[in-house]
């Protein structure tokens, strides 16, 4: 059975030791690469017993809480759904976002658990399940948004000084709106966008909707905008976030789907994601083939 403690605020510390903790596992699952066996990866992690999870430090899709142990709405889920694919324990492997992908393909860990946009040019590198989500952005900003900042093309208008996060694909999103990537400032994760945004380094900290409210609930100089849909080539963008998987991880990933599917149609999956923040507007029906177009 899944946890259902809300999730709280991570702080520096608790992710630095989370990683720690987790260095020694993905040192030690560097190590047995080139014995790790080719063929199902389904009868293997049954055989094995665990399933090695990429988590990327970000509340709430997946992390290292103050008390040492990992969570989040995606680690939650694979608890779940690997128990009864008959895989009994699920370990946690923390590595900063964009090393999730490459480390996925490096057999440092068996599934990407974070939470991740499911988009074209990661689907040319991975596979991924279905989305047990969808998300609009958001912004975080100073108290009362003093330059207005609610949409990418404002940032523009406003000549504001924008940041994101390593690896997000709001990168991808605010350089399509005519901020040059060059002057877009990237930090660590949400919380370093928070420090960034009240100390007044940055004017805005792009985030998914979901990141932006739970890291603003306890600030008292900053505030997360209404969610919004990026614009890219006149198109409205909403975002799925799923499970990553190895290209040759068919089955694995198949057997995934079938078991997400039946959590969906019995909302199962909506208990499981809303103690972390999650509304029921941001369940979906999207599937990962329309994602990776």
């Amino acid at each position: 059975m899944a946890r259902t403690r809300q999730p709280g605020s991570m702080s520096r510390r608790a992710l630095l030791l989370g990683t720690a903790a987790a260095g020694a596992l993905t040192v030690a699952g560097a190590a047995g690469c080139s014995r790790v066996p080719s063929g199902d990866a389904l009868a293997r992690l049954k055989s094995q017993g665990t399933v090695r999870l990429g988590i990327a430090g970000e509340v709430p899709y997946g992390y290292v809480d103050e008390q040492g142990e990992f969570t989040g709405e995606a680690p939650e889920l694979a608890r779940v759904i690997f128990q009864r694919l008959g895989i009994e324990s699920v370990q946690p492997v923390a590595t900063d976002f964009a090393s999730l992908i490459p480390g996925l393909n490096s057999q440092q860990f068996d599934v990407v658990s974070a939470g991740m946009y499911i988009n074209k040019e990661r689907c040319e590198q991975v596979i991924f399940a279905d989305p047990e989500y969808q998300m609009l952005d958001s912004f975080i900003v100073r108290k009362g948004n003093p330059k207005n900042l609610r949409s990418y093309e404002d940032v523009v208008k406003a000549k504001a000084k924008f940041s994101t996060g390593t690896g997000y694909a709001e990168i991808a999103y605010a350089v399509a709106a005519g901020i040059p990537e060059k002057d877009i400032v990237i930090l660590q994760d949400q919380v370093a966008g928070l420090n960034a945004v009240e100390s007044g380094r940055v004017d805005v900290f792009a985030g998914t909707a979901l990141t932006a409210r739970e890291v603003v609930r306890k600030s008292t100089r900053a505030e997360a905008t209404e969610p919004f849909a990026a614009v890219v080539d006149g198109e409205k963008q909403i975002d799925g976030g799923g499970f990553a998987f190895r290209p040759t991880d068919t089955e694995l990933r198949d057997a995934f789907n079938v078991e997400i599917h039946k959590m969906k149609k019995s909302g199962e999956l909506f208990r499981i994601l809303k103690p972390f923040g999650f509304t029921k507007n941001e369940m979906t029906t999207l599937t990962a083939e329309e994602l990776c177009r």
